[in-house]
């Protein structure tokens, strides 16, 4: 069988099966297009329908989450849980919950969640889960009753060896507080059954830092692959979340620039970059008071706060989108193009679209997909797994020591798995070579299960 027409027929199966699931038919078609000439050397993935296989999740569970506000009146919001593939270990993936989650959302993140765990080397599956609840506007006491009705029926389907839910959008280390009090209650069990944890009661050091600080390593090593450095480099971020804001702390400890990054309300232009006493105030304004960033343009010289506006007008070395999915246009790209930017490393989950990542390509910018440069989160996921099992506490240093590892060798198989199948440089590539590859090895190892 030819591997193209494979190809070809295999996706145009995908999107016929699920016509209404754009996104996840978006995150397919980005995996599967790197794996033509694996596909030709390896034809028993082809007899052995892993395509089809690893397309399918495992497991999916959908459910209600009836909760009360704190006037006493009722909601009703939907609950899921994509377990999708536990060939190389337990599931592994964050909760996000947020107004647009739907089954389509969680597909594309539960199927990219499998493939970045695969490149950590780490022995985890991936899944991924969350609801329709949006945590902002809402009461500690409102998001509590969530997360423990929620968690009352996601109890039955995880634990340690089985599925380990993480944070992600709008779930933090409060959500995961109030998910894992219920679930201890319930199970008479304490487990590290999830991750994100506070490090006072089973939490690792660095966690909600480790996505945002895996992204600058990421970018050094690109460069330093280059020849080059951070070392006074422009950066642009979207996203000032725990991505966003602390992927700057690290490029500014690196030595880079960070000249703009925005928010829901628009965008910030500060010429003279992030320090310390603005990282400050900023954490401060997004973290503590969840402010706006009109704030920040307000308070400090020289900066410039734009109101709806998005960063990836203002000229950089180098631009960090980490805020959601298809977040970075076709014409933002030929923007940054024109501004001479020199590479793109997503930090969110498929922030750039299709478009945008050939336009990219085109203008010879480095460029890292998220499965790669954004792994750090689910590197220290599993080291914080690996302290509850072994139950010790390790120093911000050696946590730090292990992802400043995990990352140079996420970089490196990326970049081996894409020279050695003729992309040699392609990161994108890389990437969804050497996550498939292992994946599929094991799912052959196991059986037709």
């Amino acid at each position: 069988m030819d591997s193209k027409t494979y190809a070809a027929d295999f996706l145009d199966y995908v999107a016929k099966k699920d016509p209404a699931q754009k996104v996840f038919h978006q995150a397919v078609k980005e995996v599967v297009s790197s794996l033509t000439p694996v596909l030709q050397q390896h034809l028993l993935y082809i007899k052995e329908r892993i395509l089809e296989r690893i397309v399918e999740p495992e497991r999916t569970i959908i459910f209600r989450v009836p909760w009360q506000d704190d006037k006493g009146e009722i909601h009703v919001n939907r609950g899921f849980r994509v377990q999708y593939n536990s060939a190389l270990g337990p599931y592994k993936g964050g909760m996000r919950f947020h107004n647009t989650v739907n089954q389509d959302v969680l597909k594309f993140l539960g199927f990219e969640q499998v493939f970045k765990n695969s490149l950590t080397t780490l022995p985890l599956g991936g899944g991924k889960g969350g609801s329709d609840f949006d945590t902002r506007g809402k009461s500690d006491s409102e998001v509590m009753r969530f997360c423990h009705s929620f968690i009352n029926e996601l109890y039955h389907h995880i634990g340690y060896h089985t599925d380990i839910p993480a944070g992600d959008l709008g779930c933090g280390a409060r959500e995961i507080g109030y998910m894992f009090g219920q679930y201890k209650k319930l199970t008479n069990d304490f487990t590290g059954a999830f991750t994100g944890k506070k490090p006072n009661w089973g939490g690792s050091l660095l966690r909600p830092e480790a996505t945002g600080y895996g992204v600058a390593y990421f970018a050094q090593n690109m460069l330093k692959n280059k020849g080059d450095s951070l070392e006074g480099k422009t950066c642009i971020i979207s996203g000032t979340g725990n991505v966003g804001i602390y992927a700057m702390e690290k490029l500014t400890l690196l030595g880079a620039k960070v000249v703009g990054f925005m928010d829901y309300d628009g965008s910030v232009y500060d010429p003279d970059g992030i320090d310390a006493e603005k990282l400050a105030f900023l954490k401060d304004l997004v973290f503590v008071r969840r402010g706006s960033l009109k704030e920040y343009g307000e308070k400090f010289k020289h900066s410039h706060f734009r109101s709806g506006k998005k960063t990836w007008d203002i000229p950089c070395d180098l631009a960090f989108p980490t805020a959601c999915e298809n977040e970075l246009l076709e014409e933002d790209a030929k923007t940054l193009a024109l501004n001479g930017c020199k590479g793109v490393c997503e930090g969110s989950n498929m922030p750039c679209t299709p478009q945008a990542i050939d336009l990219i390509k085109e203008a010879k910018m480095l460029y890292s997909p998220g499965k790669a440069s954004n792994a750090g989160g689910v590197a220290v996921s599993g080291l914080e797994m690996t302290q509850n099992s072994m139950r010790v506490y390790w120093t911000r240093e050696e946590v730090d020591q292990y992802l400043q590892r995990i990352m140079t060798s996420i970089h490196t198989n990326c970049l081996e798995a894409a020279a050695q199948y003729g992309m040699p440089g392609d990161y994108m590539a890389g990437a969804n070579i050497f996550g498939f590859k292992k994946v599929a090895d094991a799912m052959i190892d196991q059986g037709l299960v």
